[in-house]
């Protein structure tokens, strides 16, 4: 009998080494290069995530499982605001600031082509099946870049400015910010008021969005999940998450996220089911030692 209950201690006792390895948790937080200056991220394909710099670095490939960072080196040398990945043809959008959206490729960091456009600060982004739309934080508008059917590189030539008009009215400071697509429309932030917009992604209408009388101000970058939608509001260092309705026009503030990891986030993105926020640290003087990471918020 115990030759018998030998082999079975011996299973029991190798699955208690191995399963706390197979099961170990993914980081609370990633250490990005010392420096880098964040901004914005994007979801890439498993436990991928992609992560611009304001200071020039580049784009940086992070795996959150791991806490792997890549930095895409052929990507260095200009600033990268908000980013999105176009899963598709394995490309990442990316938002210049001063007038500039790019187009790499997601695999080396290389520049594929840049598309111009007119004054403001070019800030977020979002892909859908049809065109690239980055909303300008100073001017009225949003940059679009139509995406051709056959997946190739878009023609620089067809870019064009679409006029935001209805209920969202421009005023002093940051205006249009983070975006995201739902069913069909657009939804935008408009950081100095608080407010979220459903936009017409044909006309540039847009129309308020009723959150029952709750603010999301200081409104950065926007994470879509079905119907939740996460608003991360910087200054607060708060995720805001509101339950949209089908129709886009009225949503519930349902719960606030937060850490004291935190440190002035401005973009958050759901990678490998787990929501990782971005810490930019805007108000600490950016130094070649200064440090900077990821936090993850849920799971």
């Amino acid at each position: 009998m115990a030759r018998r209950l030998a082999p079975l201690a011996a299973i029991a006792a190798l699955a208690l080494v191995t399963t706390p390895a197979l099961a170990a948790p993914f980081p609370s937080s990633i250490a990005l290069p010392d420096g880098w200056a964040p901004e914005g991220i994007t979801d890439g394909t498993g436990t991928t995530a992609f992560v611009g710099s304001l200071s020039g670095m580049g784009i940086a490939r992070v795996n959150v499982r791991t806490g792997e960072v890549d930095p895409l080196e052929a990507s260095a040398g200009e600033v990268i605001v908000g980013i999105d990945y176009e899963a598709s043809a394995d490309r990442i959008w990316a938002a210049g600031g001063a007038g500039e959206v790019r187009a790499y490729d997601a695999a080396t960091g290389a520049l594929l082509e840049t598309y111009t456009f007119g004054p403001g600060f070019l800030n977020d982004v979002v892909v859908t099946e049809d065109a690239v739309y980055v909303t300008n934080s100073n001017v009225q508008e949003l940059e679009v870049i139509p995406l051709p059917d056959d997946g190739s590189l878009p023609d620089p030539g067809d870019a064009f400015a679409l006029p935001l008009t209805g209920d969202l009215v421009y005023q002093a400071g940051f205006n249009a910010n983070g975006i995201v697509a739902f069913e069909g429309w657009l939804i935008l932030i408009q950081s100095n008021t608080g407010l979220l917009f459903r936009v017409d992604p044909a006309t540039g209408d847009a129309q308020a969005i009723d959150l029952g009388g709750a603010s999301v101000a200081f409104g950065d970058g926007l994470e879509l999940r079905g119907s939740t939608l996460f608003v991360v509001r910087n200054q607060l260092e708060q995720v805001a998450v509101v339950r949209l309705e089908d129709d886009a026009l009225t949503g519930r503030l349902v719960r606030t996220l937060t850490s004291p990891d935190l440190d002035i986030p401005t973009t958050t993105a759901f990678i490998a089911g787990r929501l990782w926020t971005v810490n930019a640290r805007f108000g600490t003087p950016v130094t070649p030692e200064t440090p900077y990471e990821l936090t993850r918020l849920l799971r």
